[in-house]
């Protein structure tokens, strides 16, 4: 396998923190009506839920998690991922989450273009910056979820360009370019302060489910972690060969990653770019149903094999958030 094989097809998840868990649960899975689709821990902290919303199945590029940590809410600023978008198919389904949003009450701006796309931006009850987007079909089908309480037409389709704020492009430039196989294919003005560009990079086939927009803000503060903000960004890689590869790459260009980490479900690799974004390689296998049933995705604690053994006491520091 040569270097410029090696590409990633899209996004595979986004995870991002919540203070109040099941409050997030809620808004998720009927509010935006996403599937939960893996109830589980942090593995590297299982005082924490870890929640994955997704399609009916948890197709790899649809997922949304969280971490469930007490946290102060994100200080917003540069040097972290800004906003998180969601693909939806057509304008209709714009108009339907317009009218949508409203009736929850859910804090929304006005459908406008952006980077040649139709887009309505809105934020959770946490302040996470979101985005609808309309991707016209473009990306690998979801599995709609039956049980959804948005139609099956207007369900989220799975992540959309994500955006992340730097304070200066250069070496980030090189790892997307150099190290990660990226393309710069265009740039635009940032909705915030129009007078900083915003830069779109390109992965595998291209389209809005393998964007990475990259805005240049050195006016803005380093951003502080905390609720309503995204912990990190996984990039889909589809097998393990080129898992291995993908790790063998960043050890060739001197990158320090976690190295290889099997979280049961995918198989993970994590690496800081050089504004300090967080970013993670994971596979999209074996998937989520490796150890429950499809039917009942979501509806009790799940961990790892390796956990089972504390699952008493792991529960038992665990909130209620049905």
């Amino acid at each position: 396998m040569t270097m410029s094989d090696l590409q990633f097809p899209g996004f595979h998840h986004l995870t991002a923190v919540s203070a109040n868990i099941r409050e997030n649960k809620r808004f998720y899975t009927q509010d935006l009506g996403m599937r939960l689709i893996k109830r589980s821990v942090n593995q590297d902290d299982v005082s924490a839920y870890h929640l994955f919303y997704a399609d009916a199945v948890g197709t790899p590029g649809t997922d949304v998690t969280f971490f469930d940590w007490p946290v102060d809410r994100e200080r917003r600023g540069n040097h972290s991922v800004t906003r998180t978008a969601l693909r939806v198919r057509d304008e209709a389904s714009l108009g339907y989450w317009q009218a949508r949003l409203d009736d929850l009450k859910v804090t929304r701006g006005e459908v406008g273009e952006r980077a040649g796309r139709a887009t309505l931006d809105f934020e959770d009850p946490e302040g996470q910056r979101l985005s609808l987007v309309v991707d016209g079909g473009a990306g690998d089908e979801p599995t709609p979820w039956a049980a959804s309480p948005v139609p099956a037409e207007h369900q989220i389709r799975g992540l959309g360009p994500i955006t992340m704020t730097v304070p200066s492009l250069r070496n980030t430039d090189l790892v997307l370019q150099k190290v990660m196989n990226m393309r710069p294919v265009r740039e635009y003005a940032d909705p915030e302060s129009p007078a900083h560009t915003v830069h779109v990079y390109e992965m595998g086939a291209g389209g809005p489910q393998a964007e990475l927009h990259v805005a240049v803000r050195p006016d803005l503060p380093p951003a502080q972690s905390g609720a309503g903000g995204v912990h990190h960004v996984a990039f889909r890689t589809p097998d393990d060969e080129q898992y291995h590869a993908w790790n063998d790459r960043l050890n060739r260009f001197g990158l320090r990653s976690s190295g290889e980490v099997d979280r049961y479900y995918f198989r993970s690799l994590y690496f800081r770019e050089p504004n300090g974004v967080l970013f993670e390689i994971a596979t999209d296998g074996p998937g989520f149903g490796v150890d429950e049933d499809m039917a009942t995705l979501g509806d009790k604690v799940i961990l790892p094999p390796r956990f089972e053994p504390r699952r008493a006491q792991i529960l038992a520091g665990l909130k209620p958030i049905d």
